[in-house]
This record gives structure tokens, sequence and C-alpha cells, in this order.
């Protein structure tokens, strides 16, 4: 391997410390040194660049797109060369072959995963979760890569679909599922995660089989990472595990817990806020709430109504017949029960942030609000939402910003101690959102634009926090002897860049993508680059330098 010198930049070494001018020598996977005058085999120029560790993203679903697309676009774009797989407790293993197809219509209802991409681009050639993670080694990764065992799957598992979705676990299967979990973070599972989420709902509108089972078992279970002294538990909130439960639940495993998510939604993320404060003040808190500077706007089609599937109507639409979705919509009073359930959902629904977002028919209206869309037409939006759908066979997109949508709190929390860069949800709701661009997000807008928080302290939210949180042993810091993964980037140029509709997934599926971000200069992935001057470099694919991060224990 050449070695490579980052000549003239700014290094930020991942810490929060501020931000040396300084070369980078990489030698052999590592950084080999951080001074001047240093000389390699070949050189990238940094000069009016920052110089920082690669990004970690540690709230991905990347479990089945890391099969046919081992670049994981589009976060491989925006500086990020490691990423957390298996949130939400809706990991790919363990599964049997009889479970597949059930596997795959959850993934569809919970994360917009299309069961045809699925089931044509896993190759299905493994069962448990070490064989799993063993199927993504053998393929490789451009980025390093690792994932929770899901709570989901193991429950599939080791109940059968029918008991999964219908009872808690008996003794002997708590027993069982807590084997799987050893036996996973032994072959290198960065943890346990689950969901208990109220919008997390599956397979004919049931809660996903997290949801299901006594608190009681995901606690057993989380007792292996306990008897280890390593991984993480990720988890959603809902039910009886209430922010004040989740503390004290971290409190009695004793590892860390980060959950998703705590959004700037007006007038709600106080209380989350105060719960945190109060238990960082009693010390010994490894809580870390997750959290985005992303509006989570959602692109929806009511052929298959995501964004309201929370209210019961919807949750019973889907164990219907396709045609009979469109009888439904036709009836009136049907439209009426709708409305009145969607104003007491865990997320109410706002009208006023809808707009039409794509349509063959109706040009016109694109970008338009459906509030206004509706005034004109003499209705209510959800009336002239499904008239505009029915014209195009339930093909019309409508944007949604369904959270995460008070700046001023999204400033507030960026500023708290102890929140974790979260939530872009990479891989998962394709069709409908994109924010696998948030740590350019982040540096563009909320750094250089608004100036919330300074460039070092963001750098090292998206590097050595959560490198600390999962304990990544030499990743997410610069400084002689860590591993190699380097961002260089411009910080007067850097940004998001567009979102924009492809399909390239298996199965012909579509999917949104955001793969032109401004002022990502370099990249390297384990010492490799994997772009240089903002081109990606085909023969690193080849090379797939990615790694799966070992984790330390516990201190």
């Amino acid at each position: 391997m050449s070695s490579i010198v980052i000549r003239g930049g700014t290094v930020l070494d991942g810490t929060g410390a501020p931000g040396v001018e300084a070369d980078l020598l990489v030698k052999d996977g590592r950084v080999a040194a951080i001074g001047s005058g240093l000389s390699g085999d070949r050189e990238l120029d940094a000069s009016g660049a920052i110089v920082a560790p690669g990004f970690i993203d540690i709230h991905t679903h990347y479990d089945a797109q890391v099969f046919w697309d081992p670049a994981l676009t589009p976060s491989c774009f925006h500086g990020v060369t490691t990423v957390v797989a298996g949130n939400c407790g809706f990991s790919l293993a363990p599964t049997r072959e009889g479970d597949r197809e059930n596997l795959a219509l959850t993934l569809e209802k919970v994360e917009d995963m299309d069961p045809a991409s699925l089931m044509e681009g896993i190759p299905w050639d493994f069962e448990t979760f070490p064989e799993y993670l063993a199927s993504v080694e053998k393929r490789g990764t451009l980025l390093n890569y690792t994932a929770y065992i899901g709570h989901t799957a193991l429950r599939l598992y080791h109940l059968g679909a029918e008991a999964a979705y219908g009872r808690a676990a008996t003794e002997a299967e708590v027993a069982a599922m807590s084997q799987s979990v050893r036996e996973a973070m032994e072959a290198g599972a960065v943890g346990l995660a689950t969901s208990f989420a109220p919008t997390h709902v599956g397979i004919g509108g049931k809660p996903v089989c997290s949801r299901v089972g006594d608190f009681s078992e995901f606690e057993t279970m989380a007792g292996e990472l306990t008897k280890l002294g390593r991984g993480v538990v990720g988890t959603t909130l809902g039910g009886n595990f209430t922010y004040d439960e989740v503390y004290a639940f971290q409190r009695r495993i004793g590892v860390p817990l980060t959950y998703t998510a705590l959004l700037a939604i007006p007038g709600l993320w106080q209380h989350a806020v105060d719960v945190h404060h109060r238990e960082l003040e009693k010390g010994g808190s490894q809580v870390w709430p997750q959290i985005s500077v992303r509006k989570i706007t959602l692109q929806n089609q009511l052929k298959a109504p995501f964004v309201f599937d929370s209210a019961d109507c919807f949750a019973a639409l889907y164990a219907e017949a396709p045609e009979k979705r469109w009888e439904r919509y036709r009836d009136v009073e049907w439209r009426k029960r709708a409305i009145e359930e969607l104003k007491d959902t865990p997320l109410p629904t706002r009208w006023e942030n809808f707009e039409l977002a794509e349509s063959e028919i109706h040009t016109d209206l694109i970008d338009r609000s459906l509030v206004e869309i509706a005034k004109d037409r003499g209705e209510h939006p959800f009336d002239a939402m499904v008239a505009l759908s029915l014209e195009e066979n339930l093909e019309t997109r409508f944007r949604y910003i369904q959270a995460n949508d008070d700046e001023d709190g999204i400033a507030h929390l960026l500023q708290q101690e102890q929140m974790a860069m979260g939530l872009s949800d990479a891989g998962a709701h394709v069709g409908m959102l994109c924010d696998a661009p948030l740590p350019t997000d982040l540096l563009g807008n909320w750094v250089r634009e608004r100036e919330v928080i300074p460039i070092e302290k963001a750098v090292h939210k998206l590097t050595g926090e959560p490198a600390g949180i999962f304990r990544f042993e030499d990743r997410g810091v610069l400084r002689e002897g860590a591993h190699a993964d380097v961002c260089v980037f411009d910080p007067k140029e850097v940004g998001p860049g567009k979102v924009r509709r492809v399909r390239d997934f298996p199965a012909n599926s579509d999917r949104l993508t955001a793969d032109s971000p401004s002022g990502i200069r370099h990249v390297l992935v384990n010492g490799v680059a994997i772009s240089e001057n903002g081109e990606s470099l085909p023969s690193a694919l080849e090379e797939r330098p990615g790694q799966h991060p070992t984790q330390l224990g516990h201190a």
C-alpha cells in the first residue's frame, strides 16, 4: 500500500480540540505522522480545507442494501467512513428460510423497503447472525460496517411468526434468544437493538413483534451485554418505556444506551431535555439521545400511506388487497373516520406541512401547499389528497414535513451535552426520504451558515463522540497509529446537495439519493482513497477497504 501525504490542511483530530495547520501522513492503513514537511509516495492537496476523521453514522438500515450496493450510497459521498446498521431491532438475522418473506414484509411496512428488492437482492446464504456478518465480510464493503442484532428478528426466529406477534416469550425462549445475543456479540455485533415505538407497526397493521413481548425478556437479553462488558443498546421509546424509564433501565444494565429520537417538534422536545439534564446531574448516566439537523420530510403515496399508518383505519388498510384500498378511499364515511383518527396519533397530522411533490397529471400543482389546493377545491386537505391520487392510480407523491422542524429547538439540542448525531436512517424509507446527508447538512447549514456550534465541536459530534459511545478502537480520531479513516472538506463550500429519484435497486425499484454534495474533497477508508477531488474512485470499490470495527470493552 503506497503512503499518502495530505498536504496543507487544518487538522481537526476529532476530540473537539482546535484545529492545527499540519500535514498528515498515511501509511499501511494507519495515520503514521502529523506534522510539517512530511513526505510520502504521493500527495493529496488539502489547502484551505479541514482534515478530519471520517464520519461515523450510528443509525442506518443498510442491512440489506450492503449486499447489492457495497459502496453504501449515498453515505459514502458525504464523508461517512463507518456505519452502524440493524437499528430499531430490524436486523436480517437470525432468520429461517421459511420466515424470509415475513421479514421482508415487515421491513416493507416499518422501513419502506420494497420486498421485491429484498428477496432479489439478498443472497440469503445465512441463518444466524454470525453467518450474516460472515456473508457481508465475504463480499466486502467500501466503508467500515457493523450492525446490531435485532429484537424483532430474534422473536421471529425463536418463537415463530404466529407466537412472535401474539404472546410473551417463555423462559426457555428468552434463554434461547439470550444465547443468540451472546453468539452475535462474540462474532462482532455492535450491540442489541429494539423498538417500542407506537409508529412501528408491521404486517396487517399489527405492532412489530418487539412491542409484543414482556419488557423483562428484552432486559434479560440486554444482560448478555452486561456480562460481556461490551456493546450498546439501541432503542426507540414508547408504551411504558418512557423518558424516565430509559435512564433507570440503562443504570440497571450498565452499558451505553442510545435512543431515537429526540426530535425538535414544537412544544414536545423540552420535557425530554429536562429529564436528560436531571439524569446527567445525578452522574453516571450513559444514555445518549439521538438528534438530527434534518427536517423529517417524507414523500408519500396513498398506495402505501406510511405517514398515516399509526391510525387504526390505515393499519387495517394494509391488511386488505390493493383493490380494496381504492374502495376505502372512495368511501366518504371511511374518509371522515380517517380524518378524525389522524387528529390523535403519536405524531398528530399537520396538514399545513403537506405539499404536492410528484405528479404526472397535476404538474401545475407541484410544490403547492395541500391546504391551499384543498381551499381552492372547497375540500378538506385529506379529501383533496385522495381525489388527486385516485386520478393517477395512487401514484401521486406528497411531501410532508413530519417532525424536527423547530429550528430553534434543533439549535438548542446541538448545544447540549451527551446528545449524539443520529437518525440518518440511511438505507430505509428510500422511496420517501434521504437523510444520509446529515454530516454535510450539519457542517454547511448549521456550522457555516447558522453558526450554531463551532466547527471543531461539529466534527467531534460526527467522529470522536460516536466512536466513544461505541468504543470503536482507534477510530473517530486522527492521531499516530489510528486507522486512516479521513475526510477532507472545504468548510466554505461543504453542503448536502440536492435529493433526486433514481431507479437502481434490485427488481427495478426506485429510491431517493443525494449523490452530489459540495465541498467534500477527499475521503480515505483504512488508508485507501475512495474519492479524490470530489470524484469517486472505481478502483476503491474493487478493493473494498472497509473493515469490521473492533469494539473495546467498557471501562
